[in-house]
């Protein structure tokens, strides 16, 4: 599972020109799933971005002191198969270790009610949809979370 984080002051996400999701201060969160991604890959993930110290205390320091959870920002979460484009050979990306529509967007799901959870607020876009995403990056700040299924598993 591969997420980019960024820590914006604003993010929405349209579908055909119409907004869906819409946040202030919070985290932007593109989320790709592959083919080897479980329930596991999925927990570690929603931990790591709730608790990720990516925010300055009260006093606007430089030290990134406070996670999402602490500033009670918002989330908006965005289904990105394309994290997993292997761009090493030819002009093509090839999304072989993409996984399938079926699975990916169970985990999304799961990843989202899990973030929801929380008691923050928790926006999405639509899955499978083009989308269109506008983020007024903070900092800026962009950071990849990946965390790989367990070595020797394997998928019936």
């Amino acid at each position: 599972m591969r997420v980019i984080i960024q820590r914006v002051k604003s993010s929405q996400v349209a579908v055909n020109d119409e907004i869906i999701g819409k946040i202030g201060q919070g985290l932007n969160l593109l989320v790709g799933i592959a083919d080897t991604d479980t329930d596991v890959e999925v927990d570690w993930m929603v931990r790591k971005c709730l608790d990720l110290r990516l925010f300055p205390d009260e006093e606007g320091g430089d030290r990134w002191q406070k996670s999402v959870q602490e500033i009670e920002g918002e989330l908006l979460v965005i289904s990105q198969f394309t994290l997993y484009g292997d761009c090493r050979k030819g002009r093509r990306p090839s999304f072989d270790r993409s996984a399938a529509p079926t699975l990916a967007k169970d985990l999304y799901n799961l990843f989202v009610v899990k973030l929801q959870e929380s008691g923050l607020r928790v926006e999405t876009g639509q899955f499978g949809a083009m989308m269109q995403v506008s983020i007024e990056n903070d900092g800026p700040v962009t950071l990849l979370l990946e965390r790989e299924a367990t070595q020797g598993f394997i998928r019936n």
